[in-house]
């Protein structure tokens, strides 16, 4: 008899999710009953359930099952039909209604052949000069500036991580993670065979006391860090913490690679390498400060640590396209960045400031574009994910975001940035009626 292969097992039920035979919050069976229904063995289903999960299309809940994820919204204009469509407080990417006029004229000056030529010549990790200062002018924060010379381009910032990463920590070596991090970088490690060791948080993000503790238990040979406005609590680190961090970085000899992509909407204080420059590689990128569709990713690196880096860029592949290149000297240079700042800026306060008047328990930095909600009880992450979604609105469970799921608050993450502000009102409206309602009892 033949028996199908675990991923063509996967495919069928992504096809049944695909064509909404299967709804978000949907519970799937034991893997033990989706084995005897298909005649599999219990570990081919096992592996069957773990690549739904790594797809993205399913969430386990401990001592409760698997159930279908929330799935993203349908492109074009269907958010404005939320009935029909599931309102994205999913996924985080700023686009104001000036976006699209401010970054065209940039656009349209590289369809001269000319300059289209130029910019389709290959580039590489180091870019350009012109490209160099005015980033370097651009990502420049209280008390800190990064030097052009150690600049380096990639194609993304999770590239830049991803490089950082692959330089600085051999294959099985230990990288301290926050305990809730955003998912690339837990990614990130495992692609790379590293081991993560996760940190304890606080309100004001990493305990550094966790980083002494954790080098004191064996060698840890980076630390990845979010100080502001991390993803997903939304919270900022202190300048008085930064400065405490940076003594534990010096103390046990580790490197940290500061995520700071967020922090164009929050530039004080200044980041972590103002506090440890030497031992710290400062990640960047314009997907969020202009848009995710044409980025790029900067490593700001301490000068001993540029050649490793930049080596591992090339290796990985992840050195930046001559068109985004060419279209990010204009938007630096001709004031278009620094006008979607402020916009971004504005936007995101006033989304924050929404949400926290309809959703008091929130916890988040007033300047987020994103916010962390701890459910009350007897709500749980993934019950509460499920019932939103039936309600059309998709959230993120903390388990997303923990480098050990099992481990996971009863919390979930809600980006604010992607609906328009009706429909964002109205789902946070929706939200904090479910938060009323008993999740024991059937909707």
């Amino acid at each position: 008899m033949f028996v199908p292969d675990y991923r063509t097992l996967a495919d069928r039920v992504a096809a049944d999710i695909a064509a909404g035979r299967l709804h978000p919050g949907d519970r799937l069976p034991t893997q033990r009953r989706f084995a005897r229904r298909r005649g599999i063995a219990v570990s081919t289903a096992a592996r069957v359930y773990a690549e739904l999960t790594r797809r993205g299309l399913v969430v386990g809940e401990v001592g409760r099952g698997t159930f279908v994820r929330a799935a993203p919204p349908a492109p074009g204009p269907a958010l404005a039909e939320p009935s029909t469509a599931l309102v994205d407080l999913e996924l985080n990417f700023p686009s104001p209604p000036e976006q699209p006029a401010l970054l065209s004229a940039a656009i349209t000056a590289l369809s001269r052949p000319d300059v289209l030529a130029e910019a389709l010549a290959p580039v590489g990790v180091r870019g350009s000069s012109a490209l160099r200062a005015a980033a370097a002018e651009a990502l420049a924060r209280p008390g800190w500036q990064p030097d052009p010379d150690d600049l380096l381009i990639t194609g993304s910032g999770r590239q830049a991580i991803a490089a950082a990463f692959a330089a600085l920590v051999p294959t099985g070596g230990r990288i301290a993670v926050e305990a809730l991090t955003y998912p690339l970088v837990r990614g990130a490690v495992h692609r790379l065979g590293l081991t993560a060791v996760p940190l304890r948080l606080d309100d004001e993000g990493l305990v550094p006391a966790a980083l002494d503790a954790a080098c004191r238990e064996a060698p840890v040979h980076v630390l990845s860090v979010q100080p502001t406005l991390h993803n997903p609590l939304g919270v900022t680190m202190g300048a008085r913490r930064r400065a405490e961090l940076a003594e534990v970085l010096r103390e046990h000899d580790v490197v940290a690679v500061e995520d700071a992509v967020y922090s164009f909407l929050r530039p004080e204080p200044g980041p972590l390498a103002a506090h440890a420059p030497e031992r710290t590689i400062v990640i960047e990128s314009l997907s969020k400060r202009l848009a995710p569709g044409l980025t790029l990713g900067f490593a700001a690196c301490p000068p001993a640590l540029v050649d490793r880096v930049a080596a591992a860029a090339r290796s990985g592949g992840w050195t930046p396209q001559g068109l985004a290149v060419a279209a990010a000297i204009r938007w630096l240079t001709d004031g278009t960045a620094s006008r979607l700042v402020e916009i971004k800026r504005a936007d995101a306060a006033a989304r924050q400031e929404l949400a926290r008047a309809h959703l008091p328990g929130l916890r988040a930095d007033p300047a987020a574009y994103h916010a962390w909600l701890p459910l009350p009880e007897p709500w749980r992450a993934e019950t509460f994910v499920a019932a939103a979604a039936r309600r059309g609105i998709a959230v993120t469970p903390a388990a997303a975001f923990a480098v050990i799921p099992a481990h996971a608050p009863d919390a979930v993450r809600l980006a604010l940035a992607a609906p328009p502000l009706p429909v964002l009102r109205e789902a946070l409206d929706t939200l904090a009626a479910l938060l009323r309602t008993d999740p024991d009892l059937p909707d």
